[in-house]
């Protein structure tokens, strides 16, 4: 008789129907404090059913195929800077996401930063649980997926968060392991972001700093991934088709790739590229623009070559800044008599609500926050 462990550790005989979701539920996977991570050092050979993902099991969309489509490619070095300007501009209203090379933060150190993630969610199982929490107000916590409690399925992966900014945590409660690096490494994004929001203020026809007096660069909020390798990969998903919720996104893959953008109903695949970066517009950039930038859906795909590894660091405040009451709406000098306001006025902490009370649900985020006709009197 083959024999094999439970999330628990226990030993059973190896019957698939033990992967029944009233045998390893919801609440049973979390109470483990080990992710999914714990469920692959267990052996498991077939996933639990709370992550069958039926509906992209039964998806008739394929992989994008035509060689044309692809994300655009932007580089810092090779470009004068208004033709830097016309590209983002050109990418945040068709794509909504774009990569950038030659962007100053050195490929060795993004390298250092993939790899410090990875010693993260590979210390042992004691160590690592002293992070493990579902209280989002923390600075620094890990779990497996934030929406667990109420997603329709979860998603194969476990990931390490961080506030970096306006009011990061004090370094002593970051991981040691990875500590250094991503202090170090916030730094260079936080630099860089502020070159990209004002590349993204002139593609509006406005003055460089526009969306730096707005405050769009002021929270840094930073989710490090680990998707560990899946033995039914076509049958879950790494992380459900969303869009992302803040301003603006920067993310840091590796090698393994999955990554995918929904464009002209298609999904693409965005390739790894050596020393590269992916940018992606957010949804409240999106609802600033009154869409005129567009925020799109994307996902990661299950794999069974992994751990894939992924650092996205976005843009924007998070739940516990309270007192960030500054009501974000469409800018006025995009505004005219053809094209008035698409949303309401919303702040940071109401669009992250939001997203914390559905989830990935496949629901537009914005569709929340959409005034019901576009008649809206301009000031």
């Amino acid at each position: 008789m083959v024999l094999t462990k439970d999330v628990h550790g226990k030993v059973h005989p190896a019957d698939n129907s033990r992967y029944d979701k009233n045998i390893i539920d919801v609440q049973d996977f979390d109470n483990t404090k080990t992710g999914v991570k714990g469920l692959v050092d267990s052996g498991v050979e077939k996933i639990p059913r709370i992550f069958l993902h039926e509906e992209y099991m039964l998806e008739k969309k394929s992989i994008s195929t035509k060689s044309e489509l692809s994300v655009p490619v932007i580089d810092f070095a090779a470009c004068p800077r208004d033709k830097i300007v016309d590209r983002v501009r050109e990418a945040s209203e068709e794509w909504g996401f774009f990569q950038i090379v030659n962007h100053g933060i050195p490929t060795s150190f993004m390298n250092k930063v993939i790899e410090d993630v990875r010693k993260f969610h590979e210390m042992e199982d004691g160590v690592k649980k002293e992070y493990y929490s579902r209280d989002f107000k923390k600075k620094v916590l890990y779990n497996s997926n934030f929406d667990l409690h109420i997603a329709k399925s979860a998603n194969w992966r476990d990931t390490l968060y961080l506030i970096m900014a306006p009011d990061p945590p004090k370094p002593e409660y970051i991981p040691q392991v990875c500590r250094d690096t991503m202090i170090e490494y916030s730094n260079h994004v936080k630099k860089l972001g502020m070159e990209i929001f004002g590349f993204l203020s002139e593609a509006l026809g406005l003055k460089s700093d526009h969306l730096k007096e707005m405050d769009c660069e002021n929270g840094l909020y930073v989710t490090a991934h680990y998707y560990p390798p899946c033995p039914e990969p076509c049958s879950t998903l790494g992380l459900s088709s969303h869009t992302d919720s803040g301003f603006l996104t920067l993310l840091l893959q590796d090698q393994i790739g999955g990554l995918q953008v929904l464009h002209k109903d298609e999904w693409v695949n965005v390739p790894f590229c050596p020393g590269s970066l992916i940018v992606n517009i957010g949804d409240l950039m999106q609802l600033i623009t009154n869409a005129k930038f567009k925020s799109v859906y994307h996902r990661v795909l299950a794999n069974n070559l992994g751990p894939r590894i992924s650092v996205a660091f976005f843009f924007r405040m998070h739940i516990q800044e309270t007192n960030d009451s500054r009501i974000y709406r469409p800018i006025e000098e995009l505004l005219s008599e053809e094209n008035r306001p698409i949303y309401r006025g919303a702040t940071t902490e109401e669009i992250i609500a939001c997203r914390y009370a559905n989830g990935l649900d496949g629901v537009p985020l914005l569709s929340h926050f959409k005034l019901k006709t576009k008649s809206t009197p301009l000031k």
